[in-house]
């Protein structure tokens, strides 16, 4: 992260506006739930910048190439930051990224999922800085994924109050 710019700068540094936060209607869940200083932020997928499904939607490896899943994935950690500052009110707030689980939509024999979720770390990475932005990570592989999305990625960070 450049000097001492806040991750809204650093987004718009790197040429990215944030989507609309995700629509989760009538779920029987929180999208983002706040317990003191850790924000849990439940599956997300990739958004459009009007927050509809981003697309295109299917399999990497059969409907998508290696390459449009890491740009999915990406699309997926501004999606992670809308819900992040509609709950905060800045990006700022955010100390930590402790844990990334990331979902993707494979097709049979597809493996390369960490260079795919790559697309939401590097970018958490580039737009947090090498210690905020740190993070544990699991990448897997799933049969189907809801809406037929290519990935899905659910994470915890730690905030300041």
């Amino acid at each position: 992260m450049s000097g001492n710019s806040t991750p809204e700068q650093r987004l718009a540094e790197l040429g990215f506006t944030l989507p609309t936060p995700m629509n989760t209607g009538n779920l029987p869940f929180d999208l983002v739930r706040i317990d003191g200083n850790r924000i849990f932020l439940s599956g997300h997928v990739p958004l459009a910048d009007d927050g509809s499904l981003a697309k295109p939607l299917g399999k990497v490896g059969s409907d998508l190439t290696a390459e449009q899943g890491h740009a999915a994935a990406q699309r997926t950690a501004l999606g992670l930051f809308a819900s992040l500052k509609a709950a905060l009110g800045e990006l700022d707030r955010v100390t930590g990224w402790l844990r990334v689980f990331a979902m993707v939509n494979v097709a049979p024999g597809f493996n390369a999922l960490p260079g795919v979720i790559n697309g939401a770390s590097l970018l958490i990475l580039d737009v947090f800085g090498p210690t905020r932005g740190a993070h544990t990570r699991s990448a897997v592989g799933m049969a189907e994924l809801p809406f037929g999305v290519p990935v899905e990625i659910e994470a915890e960070v730690s905030i300041r109050p």
